[in-house]
């Protein structure tokens, strides 16, 4: 996984601990040695294993992390992810911002393999988007993956997405699509070229323009979706996007579509139920 998130980690713990812990450095003898287990609450798909070996590792080297389940690994209420022994100190500081990451990225991957699982029989895939946490987009599409879904672009700079604004702006399609084979020339890049159309009348275009690799298709009615990916008839790859839920995901994989993306997989995430609690 990216750990580029580590530098990220003095933060979060300034954000928490600002001048210190008064209630743990108050109530808990500087050299009490004791044993805290992370506890799954709820079913699910584990996430953040290893974001939670560098939390401790960044606040107390001296803290022994030993591991029973690794990420992207189902769970069941009850189960024991990992215990962590050293100071008890250390063990309260870090408790809340190892549980808030754990929580949010089993979440995440939880979700995600709920639509990957209604998925399962057709070739279509589930894609997240960029609607993420800011600071927190790596972990939350590494959870993603965890999870059995794929990663759309990261951000802005590793693919060319035309989306509707971009093609007002350009002055339509043909423009929007020019534009993008131009800029990429110039520059020596190879990225992909997705584009996005709403109606038929954009999709006729496109296919008449060239030069894409994807096509989605946004927000049409799942009879449009099977029409529309008649006509392009596999000479590029089709995504569906805006709106679908779990309830109409598969209705629109059997459309045939290569991808379907959700910001549901990050943007609206219940954490799963976890403790982390004193071994006596």
């Amino acid at each position: 996984m990216n750990k580029d998130f580590i530098k990220m980690i003095p933060a979060w713990f300034a954000e928490d601990i600002g001048d210190g812990d008064h209630t743990t450095l108050s109530s808990i003898p500087a050299n009490a040695i004791g044993k805290s287990q992370l506890i799954i609450k709820e079913d699910g798909i584990l996430c953040g294993v290893e974001v939670a070996r560098e939390i401790f590792k960044a606040f107390d080297p001296e803290l022994k992390m030993t591991v029973f389940i690794e990420d992207g690994t189902p769970v069941k209420y009850g189960d024991i992810a990992f215990v962590v022994e050293g100071k008890i100190q250390s063990l309260l500081q870090t408790e809340r911002l190892m549980l808030n990451i754990m929580q949010r990225l089993s979440g995440v991957a939880t979700r995600t393999h709920e639509y990957q699982r209604e998925l399962e029989g057709t070739k279509t895939k589930v894609l997240d988007t960029r609607k993420t946490t800011p600071g927190l987009r790596m972990l939350e599409k590494y959870a993603v993956a965890m999870g059995g879904g794929k990663n759309h672009r990261i951000g802005l700079f590793d693919m060319i997405l035309l989306k509707d604004n971009h093609v007002d702006f350009a002055g339509g399609i043909t423009q929007a699509i020019n534009g993008a084979k131009n800029y990429l020339k110039e520059k020596g890049k190879d990225l992909k070229i997705e584009i996005e159309v709403r109606n038929f009348d954009e999709l006729q275009e496109v296919l008449g323009c060239g030069g894409v690799d994807r096509i989605m298709l946004d927000n049409f009615s799942v009879e449009d979706t099977r029409k529309a990916v008649e006509i392009i008839g596999g000479r590029y790859e089709t995504e569906s996007s805006g709106g679908i839920t779990l309830k109409t995901l598969r209705d629109y994989a059997e459309c045939g579509v290569d991808y379907i993306s959700v910001g549901a997989l990050t943007h609206s995430v219940k954490s799963l139920d976890m403790s982390f609690k004193a071994v006596e």
